[in-house]
This record gives C-alpha cells, structure tokens and sequence, in this order.
C-alpha cells in the first residue's frame, strides 16, 4: 500500500530542499519497525511542517527538536579482477544480485543460500554517477537545508571503497567519486558572496587523528560537547574552499599524506581511515515577502532590524580501511600492527551498530577514536548513507558474509535528525553599524555643505556692503566737490560782476544789478535744497543696505540653530545606536532564557510532572495547550502521557470546542496521535474520522484544514480507513478543501491523501465517479513542487491498480485517466525537473502504455515520444527496463516507431 510522505526511498522519491522546514510536521510516516534479515527497514528522510516561519520558539528549540531518520545501506558488487578470472573459474560466484527486488543472496553451498534485502543492490556494471545519485545525493540536499549529514564505505581490503568515495575523475569524468560530486553540487548551490565551503581532511592511523593538509599535526585531539554531544576537532586545518579546482588539489594532496602498503589482497592498501569533513553555511533568503504590500518605511525598518538566519550544515565522508585476515594479506612487521589496529577500531564500530540494533542502554562509543569520530553518524543527529562494498570471489566468503551482515545491522540503527539554524546577531550588528556610519556620513555632508553655502553669503553680502559704502562715499564727495566748484564759481562771478556795475554807472543800475543779485541767490538756494535731498536719499539707501545686513544676520543665527538641531539629531542617532545593541543584547538574553526554559520543560515532562486534573474541561483544555506545545517540539513521550492521563475521547470532543484556539490544539494533538500507526484503529473507532471529516466541511479556520487533512491523510494509509472515508463522503469534503485552498501546505496535505486513496484497487470506480481525478488535476494550479509530487503520486497510483484491474478482467476499455483529461499533465511533466514528480509520471505512462486500448490515446497525446525518451534516458534501470518492453510488444507503438522513423 503506498504512504504518505514524500520521503519513501522504497518508492524511489527524495526530498525537496525548497521546503524542508523547521518544526515538526503533521503528516509523518509510521516508525520503522524492527525486522528480520530478509525485510530491511523503510527509509524516513526528513519531515516537511506546514509553516515556513521561524519565531523564537523555534530558534530557539530547534536544537532539540529532531525527526527520525534511519541510516539507509546500499551494497556495491566489484567486478572480479585478472586473478580472480583465472583462479575462479571452476568456481560459482558466491553472490547473487536481484537489485530488481533490491536483494543479494549469499550462497551457502551449490544448493542453499541465504537471502538479504538492502535499500539499493548495485551491480557491478553501476556507474559512478549512479552510485552517487542513490547514495549521497539525498544526504548532500539535506546538508544544503541545514542538516548533518555523513556518507560512509565499509568493506574487505580491495572491493572498491576508495574508488567510490575518492576517485578524482580526472582523465575520465565519468569515473569522479562521491567527494568529487558533492562538492560539484554544494558549490553549485551556494552563493559564495553570502555562504561559505569549508574543508578539513584528516586520516586515523594507529588510533592517533592526523591533519592530511597538514602532516606536522599529527595529533589531534577529539572534543566532544557536554551538553549536545556533538563532536568537533578545533586542532584541524580548515580550507575555505571557492572552486572545484582547489578542492580536488586539496584531495590529491591529502592523499599523497595517506598512509598506504602493499599486501596480497591489494597492491595499494589504505592502512589508515579517511576522514573528509565539509562545513556549509548557507543565509536563508525571502521568509518576508507576504508582508511587502505592508507600510513601506516600516517594512524596511523591521527588515533591517531582523537578523538574518544562517543554516549550518556539515557532511562527513568517511573511507575506511579495508577489514582483512592476517593469513590472507600477509601482513608482517610494521603492516601487521597497522592491520591490528584497523582491525581493532572496526570491531568497536561493529560492537557500536551492534548496542544500537538492539537498542542497548549502553553504547561503548568511547572503545575507539573512530566510534567517537563517527557518534553523530550512528544514532546521533546525522542523516546517514552506508555503501558496503563486496567482491564476488567464493575464496572470501567470510569476508563477504561480515560485511552483508554489517550492513543488516546498520539498518536497524536510526537517528534523529535535527535543523542546524541560528540567527546572525553579529551580520545584524554590523549592518546597523554600517546603515548609522552612513547616516552620520550624510550628515556631516549636508552640514558641511550648508556651513559652505552661509559662508559664501556671508562673504557676498560683506562684499556687496563694501561696494555700496565705497559707491556711496564717492558719488558723495564728487557730487559735493562738484557743488562747491559751482557755488565758488558763481560767488566768483557775482563779484566781477558786481565790480563792473559799479564802475560803469554806480547811480543808474544800483537797483537792477540788486535785482539780478537777488535772482542768482534764489536759484543757489534751489540748488543747495536738491542737494540736500539728494543726501538724505543716499542716506536712505545706505540705511537699507544696513537693514539687509541685519536680516542676513538674523539669517544666519536662525542657520546657526538649524545647526545645533542637527547636532541634537546626532546626538540622537548615537543614543538610537546604544539603545539598539541593548535590544540585540536582551534578545541575545532572552534567547538563552528560552532555550533554559525548554530545557526544564522537557526535563519536567520525562519527570512526569505535576499531577492533573481531568475531571472537569476547563483543565482538560489547559493541559490540552500544555501538552500541545511540548508535542510541537518532537516530544512524543508527552504526547503518549497526554493520551493516557486525558483520554482519547476527552481529546475528540474537544474537536467541537467554541473556542478557536483549543479546537486547533486538539486536531494538532489528534493529528500526532494519528501518525503512529497503534493509535489510528483507536481514533477510528472512537469516531475521530468523522470528526476530522466534520471539521472539513464546517470549519473556515486554514490551520485546522491542513491539520486535519494530514490526520486524514495518515488515516488513509489503512486500506479499512480508507473504506471508511469514501463511505462518509470523504472525496468531496476533500475536494471541496482543495477547491477552496490556497496554502501550498494544506494542498499537499490533501493531495497526499487522495493519493493514499488511490492505492485501494476496491475504490477506482467510486473514486473515479466522486471526482478523484478531476481534484487532483485541480491541484496542479498550485506551482508548489510538493504538490506536485502528491499528485504525480495519486496518479501513479491509480494508473498502477487501474492496470492491475485491466490485467485480472476487472476493467475494460479506457483509462479513467485519460477520459478525465490527464494525459496532458502526464506528458507534460515526464520529464519534469523535480525527480519526485518525473519518477512517478514515468511509472504512470509505464502503466498506461501496458493496455493496447491506451495506445492511440497516448500517441496522439505526446506519450510516445517520452515513452522512448524513457527506455533511453530513466536513471531507474527497472523503468527503463519496462518501458523498454512496453514498446517492443505493443503493435500499436511498434507500427507509430517505424511510421515515425524513431530509433528506440
């Protein structure tokens, strides 16, 4: 039956870096249960939420919160090298590989052998890129979102570890190895303006940490967090690391420093554990856009106020030594205590896998530097990938039997995988930093070029003053040299005048010549009265150049105050500066407070707690609240204690609470408890899924949509649940939400539960009759790539149970899929960038193309091409392989390939 989450490595999807978030998620798969040697464990990769925010709960709980993971194992077969050919000969391989089930048998003798399933079986014709592609890809995406993660190779002495992990690729880029494509798509991936790459390369040799990078550290020294566990060594080199080329000069030098000998089993045998640590932080970029419409100039303050999150990744790859016998490598001297020691260490290790596999109290990390080392990886808060390298020679099939049964135990180990994520309060500072020195720049800009502009009109209006007093004093004094030559002149005159009438006729003209006199004077008068109006109008002007002097003073005392304002501004900003590295240092504070409180809230919850009260509802509420937080950190110890001190009725009928909060508390608590697969028969019977339906069709409030379609979703993974939800109008309440929707989350949520539906062969028809297609293909308006990967999945599960019904004669004519009109979005996305969504539409064209009525549908639809893009082009070999078939037996296809010329 399929599930729900999109993290099912049995079902060939992986996980998407876009939406890997911080809390827990609603809809989570089943814990893996412990199996025997021929059932392996399915695979939990990360978990996605339903909130892409991070608020200060989450920062500053994230370290403890962690989601299952559990260490995936793929084995790798060597191809038999020239001495193997030759002295097998006569001889049957010892292993058998079926990687179309993902299974390897293990012969005992000509007629019995032992069989064990692994996550991926790689042949001996598998190449590099596909050895990466299954095995580290999905750990290097999970590294990039923030994650731990390591990739690790165990093996006999010459099967190939080195050759996957650190082969350098560079006469054939084909042949690069694990660390040369990771770092390929680290670096493709980061900004390096903003991220940073960073590399230290170590060996272990004789239970002594060497620095590869730098062979005169020869002895480093492990440090290991009391609080959190985590292992570090300070003492090693760390490269920065900007291109691809200086990284692969770092790995070609740290090998040349690897510790190597000859023996018979290989001629250069690595007598030393490679150790490769990389170290990735990465800004996280738009978590503000939904509130840009929002007042501009608040918006921006808050931004720049906001610190900015880093994400904090570290992959380890690790290659190690090859495990061997003492009498097959011939080891002596020197080579034989080397061999002793790797030996040692990987005895620890295995007891290590051992403790975890059987869930141990006691874990003996601390026999060996190595099992120190690799702490996180094994049931720490690493995601973790194994490749177990083998050979098919039948003279080491003990060897051959210890490495498969390692890799059987590792499988059982999980561990919790956790969000590396904290704010940057120092990026934050120095931005405020810059932002005020720019300020105060600015300013005394703008103050010196206003001091500029009074003094140049200062300087004018000085100028000017001058001019007109010296302009004034000039026309003065010539106007008044000019009168005073006149009025001399005409005195001068008067009297020779008056000296002539007298000596011409004293008597006769006495009276007339008194008369002119008396003229002359008047008019000097006249002229001594213009004068003087004169000077009181050059008196007049000088006093308004005065006045102009005054304003301009007054001007500049009022630019002198304008002045001292601006002063006080920067006085002001000086005191905004200290005011906000308080506020950065009481959120430094308060981070730690809250972290600190979380700390005693878990401890107080595995104490137990205070006892409560569950008789009456308004403390059934309380702790409902109280619970419900302590859940949203991973805490499923209290999660259990809720259910059983409060009751799982008491829970439901907290489901039809007025109260808006408490009814989102409830179906979150409902939600969890239906993720374990013990409790959903008990949700079920105590009329939680009608209840969750109810909540759909009635409730208008978004979070309680995407919670109860995830509860519902992990309800429908149970084929007699699923019966259940079609009975009680399931397909149209949840088709009603997506119609209605338009949280990406609350969509994938309620695709994934049609999808879960559409693995029911029973329910086709009535799936098909009650608009299962037709809401799925609704979905599709969402751009979101888990959506898409939801619904790429629903209908590669009823194009899958659709073929199965037209095999057995439970179905005949067309598919329901194409009558609804999904050809078109099949082929459209066949080949789809997201390998969620393309693997599954692959299978789905697999399983139209398997009914001839189909054919001509799809060949005018567009299918065909992409059939043979499919047999060509799959990275799936078992897809590649059906397509393939598919094409050869359908005459319909064959005569549409010659008609088109296509080479298939």
């Amino acid at each position: 039956m399929a599930t729900s989450g999109v993290h099912n490595y049995r079902n060939g999807t992986h996980s998407h870096r876009s939406s890997l978030k911080v809390d827990r998620p609603l809809s989570v798969n089943s814990n893996p249960k412990s199996l025997l040697k021929s059932k392996p464990l399915p695979a939990n990769g990360p978990r996605r939420n339903s909130t892409g925010s991070i608020n200060s709960t989450t920062a500053a709980s994230k370290d403890d919160a962690g989601v299952p993971g559990r260490v995936r194992v793929a084995v790798r077969l060597r191809p038999k090298n020239t001495e193997e050919l030759a002295a097998d000969a006569d001889f049957a391989d010892c292993v058998e590989l079926q990687p179309e089930l993902k299974r390897l048998k293990l012969r005992k003798n000509n007629w019995d052998s032992d069989a064990y399933e692994f996550d991926e079986v790689l042949t001996e014709f598998a190449s590099q890129k596909r050895v990466y592609e299954i095995v580290a890809r999905p750990v290097v995406e999970s590294v990039l979102d923030g994650y731990n993660g390591t990739i690790m190779a165990y093996g006999q002495t010459g099967t190939g570890k080195t050759y996957t992990l650190g082969r350098l690729g560079e006469e054939d880029t084909a042949a690069r190895g694990i660390m040369v494509r990771a770092m390929e798509d680290i670096l493709a991936d980061v900004s390096l303006e903003i991220d940073s790459v960073s590399v230290s390369y170590l060996q272990l040799y004789m239970e002594t940490v060497q620095d590869l990078l730098d062979p005169t550290n020869d002895n480093i020294t492990i440090v290991e967090d009391p609080k959190t566990g985590d292992v570090s060594l300070p003492g090693a080199r760390l490269v920065e690391i900007r291109d691809q080329q200086s990284f692969i000069e770092l790995l070609r030098l740290g090998e040349a420093h690897r510790f190597s000998a000859n023996t018979k089993l290989n001629t250069e045998s690595s007598r030393s554990h490679a150790i490769l640590m990389v170290h990735v932080k990465k800004s996280v970029k738009g978590r503000d856009s939904a509130h840009s419409n929002e007042n501009s100039n608040h918006t921006h303050m808050v931004k720049s106020l906001k610190p900015p999150v880093v994400r904090k990744g570290k992959l380890v790859v690790v290659d190690l030594a090859g495990s061997e016998r003492i009498d097959k490598s011939g080891s002596e001297g020197h080579t034989l205590e080397e061999a002793k020691s790797i030996n040692l260490s990987l005895s620890a290790l295995g007891k290590c896998i051992n403790a975890l596999a059987e869930n141990s109290a006691h874990v003996p990390f601390r026999d060996s530097k190595l099992t120190r080392l690799l702490r996180d990886s094994f049931g720490g808060t690493a995601r973790t990938s194994l490749v177990i390298t083998i050979g098919p020679s039948p003279r080491h099939r003990g060897e051959t039997a210890s490495t498969i049964m390692f890799g059987q135990r590792s499988m059982k180990v999980e561990n919790m995988v956790k969000l590396k994520e904290e704010f940057d309060y120092k990026s934050l500072s120095r931005r405020l930093d810059i932002q005020l020195d720019k300020l105060i720049m600015e300013n005394e800009r703008q103050q010196k070029a206003f001091e500029d502009e009074i003094e140049r009109l200062t300087i004018e209006t000085e100028y000017r003053i001058s001019e007109a007093e010296k302009n004034y004093v000039n026309a003065l004094e010539k106007e008044r040299l000019k009168y005073q030559k006149d009025y001399m002149e005409s005195i001068k005159k008067l009297e020779e005048q008056l000296v002539i009438n007298q000596g011409r006729n004293e008597n006769s003209h006495v009276t007339s010549n008194v008369e002119v006199s008396s003229e002359e004077v008047a008019d000097l008068k006249k002229r001594l009265q213009k004068e003087t109006l004169l000077k009181k109008a050059a008196e007049g002007e000088v006093n308004n150049l005065k006045n102009q002097v005054a304003e301009l003073k007054k001007s500049e005392a009022s630019r002198n105050s304008e002045i001292l304002k601006l002063h006080k501004l920067l006085e002001e900003e000086a005191r905004q500066k200290e005011k906000l590295e308080g506020e950065i240092a009481i959120l430094q504070s308060q981070l730690l407070q809250l972290s600190f409180e979380a700390d005693e809230t878990r401890q107080q919850l595995d104490r137990g707690g205070s006892e409560q009260d569950t008789g009456g509802l308004d403390s059934l509420k309380s702790e409902l609240k109280h619970q419900q937080q302590a859940s949203g950190h991973g805490e499923k110890s209290s999660m259990a204690k809720l259910f059983e001190q409060v009751g799982l009725q008491k829970i439901l009928s907290l489901l039809e609470a007025e109260d808006i909060d408490v009814r989102v508390h409830a179906v979150k608590v409902v939600a969890n408890l239906a993720a374990e697969e013990t409790n959903q028969k008990k949700i079920v019977e105590a009329g939680g899924l009608t209840s969750l339906l109810m909540l759909l069709k009635s409730s208008q409030d978004e979070t309680i949509h995407r919670v109860a379609a995830g509860a519902i979703a992990n309800l429908a993974m149970n084929e007699t649940n699923q019966e259940l939800i079609m009975a009680e109008g399931g397909i149209s309440l949840l088709s009603m939400t997506a119609a209605n929707a338009d949280d990406p989350q609350t969509l994938r949520m309620v695709a994934g539960a049609l999808a879960n539906l559409c693995g029911n062969d029973k329910l086709q028809t009535k799936l098909r009759d009650e608009g299962c297609i037709k809401a799925l293909l609704g979905m599709v308006r969402c751009r979101h790539p888990d959506v898409h990967a939801q619904v790429a999945r629903g209908i590669a599960n009823f194009a899958k149970c659709e073929s199965r019904a037209s095999t057995q004669g439970t179905k005949t004519g067309r598919s329901f899929l194409i009558e609804d009109g999904a050809l078109p979005w099949i082929v459209e996305n066949a080949n789809n960038e997201a390998s969620s969504v393309r693997r599954h539409i692959e299978l789905a064209l697999c399983h139209l193309a398997q009914h001839e009525v189909n054919a001509r549908d799809m060949i005018v639809g567009g299918a065909l091409r992409e059939l043979v893009r499919i047999s060509r082009d799959c990275s799936r070999e078992d897809i590649r392989t059906l397509a393939h078939r598919i094409l050869i037996s359908s005459p319909t296809f064959q005569a549409e390939i010659r008609r088109l010329r296509i080479d298939h």
